[in-house]
């Protein structure tokens, strides 16, 4: 679960860093790249929203503090 956690975190940090883009430069990275009306910018930007959902979880999970002996 680890891993795939880190995935979806990854994908949201990337859509965050976007919509920071586009709130400041109105640049929007992901259209820049795939295309304004293309299918995979369409399929980036389900992937980011269904990271954020698999995100959630984090808020749900107990705080691990491992600290070192």
């Amino acid at each position: 679960m680890q891993t795939l956690q880190k995935i979806c975190l990854g994908l949201t940090i990337v859509g965050a860093l976007n919509w920071g883009m586009v709130g400041l430069f109105n640049f929007n990275l992901v259209e820049a790249i795939f295309g304004v009306d293309a299918l995979f910018t369409k399929i980036v930007y389900t992937f980011i929203a269904l990271a954020g959902i698999v995100n959630i979880g984090l808020l749900l999970m107990p705080f691990e503090h491992t600290a070192e002996r």
